[in-house]
């Protein structure tokens, strides 16, 4: 099979419920990302980088405080695993495959259906950018080039 790029495709997810597997620095980043495009995000996770704190007392996300489950995913449309443990991620990953979920592994591209994208976003404007899991170095640099240009539109 050739090696192509991912496909950029971009989806209504206010009305798609959102499950985090984990809740660290890597859970956080993507959780504030996700923000600004549904107010449906559950966290699955032990414990909680203490930034998550305010958002879940807020009613920004709801937080179950355990270890994920067997079955935490069934009726998400669509789950991050990001957590630190591989053995989690594996679980999580399986459990998405069985019940037809996509799934995006945070320490793993190829046990992803979806790479989480460097976002860009100024009104109705957003991109997403992606090295297709080569180079995350230079697709932060490209986000944060897009950025700047995007607050110079008016």
């Amino acid at each position: 099979m050739a090696d192509y790029p991912y496909f950029p495709l971009f989806i209504d997810l206010s009305s798609k419920k959102v499950l985090v597997v984990g809740g660290g620095n890597i859970a956080l980043r993507r959780i504030r990302a996700l923000l600004g495009f549904t107010d449906r995000v559950t966290v699955v996770a032990p414990r909680l980088h203490s930034e998550l704190l305010p958002l879940e007392a807020e009613g920004k996300v709801t937080v179950l405080r355990r270890a994920y489950a067997p079955g935490d995913a069934e009726g998400a449309d669509l789950v991050l695993a990001a957590t630190d443990d591989p053995e989690v991620n594996e679980a999580v990953h399986s459990d998405c495959n069985r019940l037809g979920i996509p799934v995006n592994v945070s320490s793993d591209r190829h046990g992803s259906d979806f790479y989480f994208p460097g976002i860009a976003r100024k009104g109705g404007y957003v991109a997403g950018i992606t090295a297709s899991g080569h180079d995350h170095s230079g697709a932060k640099k490209l986000t944060e080039a897009i950025r700047e240009l995007m607050e110079k539109l008016d």
